[in-house]
C-alpha cells in the first residue's frame, strides 16, 4: 500500500476516535443528568409521602454534595487536534515552493542570505539534535515533528537533523534525505536550513534554524 494512504488512513483513524470520545462524554451527560432527575424526583416523592415535618438544626451538620462529573481532557484533546493540524505531508515538495541549492540551503521568504551563511560557517551553536537512523518513514516523520515542537518551547535556536547518506537504504537512495527537507519547509517554525559542515555530519545531516 503507497506511504500515503497509510497517512490517510491514520488520521481518518485519529479523527475517528476523536469523535467516538467526543460521543461518549456527551452520552455520559446525558446519563448524568438522567440521575439527578430521576433523585430529585424520588426526593419530591419522598417528603410528600412523610407530610410536614420540623426541620433539625443544621448545628455540626455535615453537608454531602454529589460527587463532581469526571474531568474532560481539554488539553489532551488540544494536543490530539494540533497534531492532527500540524501533520507532515509525503505528497510536498520542497521544489513546488521555492528553489533551492546544491547545498540543499533553504531559507523562508523574507529571510536574508547573510543568515544562511552565517548558518553554513557554523555561526549559531547548535543545542540539540535528532538521529534517524534506522527509523521508517512514518516513524521519522512523527519524530522530527515532536523534537521541534520540543525545540520550540525549550527556546532552542539552532537544532541537526541527521537522516544518514542512505547507503543502508535499498538502491542505497538517500530516501530520508529528500523527505525530512521536504518536511522542514512546511514547519513554520523553520526559518532556514543547509548541509552540515563536515565536522557536523556533512551530507549525511542539517542544520535547522529555528525561530527564537
Amino acid at each position: 500500500m503507497p506511504e500515503r494512504y497509510k497517512d490517510f488512513s491514520a488520521l481518518k483513524s485519529l479523527q475517528k476516535d476523536l469523535k467516538a470520545q467526543e460521543e461518549a462524554r456527551r452520552k455520559e451527560e446525558v446519563e448524568r443528568r438522567e440521575r439527578e432527575a430521576q433523585a430529585k424526583r424520588e426526593a419530591d416523592l419522598f417528603r410528600l409521602s412523610i407530610g410536614a415535618v420540623a426541620p433539625l438544626s443544621s448545628h455540626g451538620k455535615v453537608a454531602i454534595r454529589p460527587p463532581p462529573p469526571p474531568p474532560i481532557a481539554r488539553q489532551r484533546e488540544a494536543d490530539e487536534q494540533a497534531a492532527l493540524e500540524q501533520s507532515l505531508s509525503d505528497e510536498f515538495t520542497v521544489e513546488t515552493l521555492l528553489e533551492t541549492d546544491e547545498a540543499l540551503s533553504y531559507a523562508r521568504t523574507g529571510v536574508g542570505n547573510d543568515v544562511l551563511r552565517k548558518l553554513r560557517r557554523g555561526h549559531w551553536v547548535i543545542q540539540s539534535q535528532l538521529d534517524l537512523h534506522g527509523m521508517r518513514t512514518d516513524e521519522a516523520r512523527e519524530a522530527l515533528s515532536e523534537f521541534l515542537r520540543n525545540a520550540v518551547k525549550r527556546g532552542v535556536r539552532c537544532v541537526r537533523v541527521i537522516h544518514g547518506k542512505g547507503l543502508g537504504s535499498v538502491n542505497r537512495e538517500p530516501v530520508l534525505k529528500n523527505k525530512v527537507r521536504n518536511w522542514l519547509v512546511q514547519k513554520d517554525v523553520v526559518i532556514a536550513f543547509c548541509q552540515a559542515r563536515a565536522v557536523d555530519g556533512g551530507s549525511g545531516a542539517l542544520v535547522v534554524l529555528l525561530q527564537g
